[in-house]
């Protein structure tokens, strides 16, 4: 599982002494961990009859939501990078870019822009999408097949600029 893959790294960098390494995954898992307790407040309000052990089972993150997580974790930090550039503060956009490869270790293999772009393509042409106002279809039949593999917002653009051609 992929949350026990970012707990083995996690410990290897503690033993290796990589603190840059190790801050970045404590504070993925802090992330996940907060996740999870969510989703076991949720299960416990909809069935007040579970059993302790039961509800941790069932509220442990699939490996598609801890990749949902590490692509949320990954979002923060360029939106942070955007705003520390903004400020003329390099050094803190730099530091937040070097988590983000931390970070991508644990996403899938990411689609190469033509193959994102002949995606996008293919949903057009399912959906028959003909403008901009026909983005939400192509959206929604995309969304399963990139999901973790593509910037999101990347794939919005693409879409936007096929649409608007």
């Amino acid at each position: 599982m992929l949350k026990q893959d970012i707990k083995n790294a996690s410990t290897g960098a503690l033993k290796s002494g990589d603190e840059f390494s190790l801050s970045v995954l404590r504070m993925l898992l802090a992330s996940i961990s907060t996740r999870e307790k969510d989703k076991r407040y949720k299960i416990s309000k909809t069935k007040p009859d579970i059993k302790e052990e039961d509800l941790v089972k069932e509220s442990e993150l699939s490996d598609e939501e801890v990749i949902e997580t590490v692509t949320s974790e990954i979002k923060k930090r360029k939106d942070a990078i955007a705003l520390y550039e903004q400020g003329n503060r390099q050094e803190l956009a730099d530091k937040e870019k070097k988590e983000i490869e931390v970070l991508k270790k644990y996403l899938p293999e990411q689609l190469s822009e033509g193959e994102v772009k002949k995606l996008i393509e293919d949903a057009i042409n399912k959906t028959g999408a003909k403008e901009m106002k026909d983005m939400g279809k192509v959206m929604a039949e995309l969304n399963p097949k990139v999901k973790g593999k593509a910037d999101s917002g990347e794939v919005s653009k693409i879409v936007k600029s096929l649409l608007t051609k």
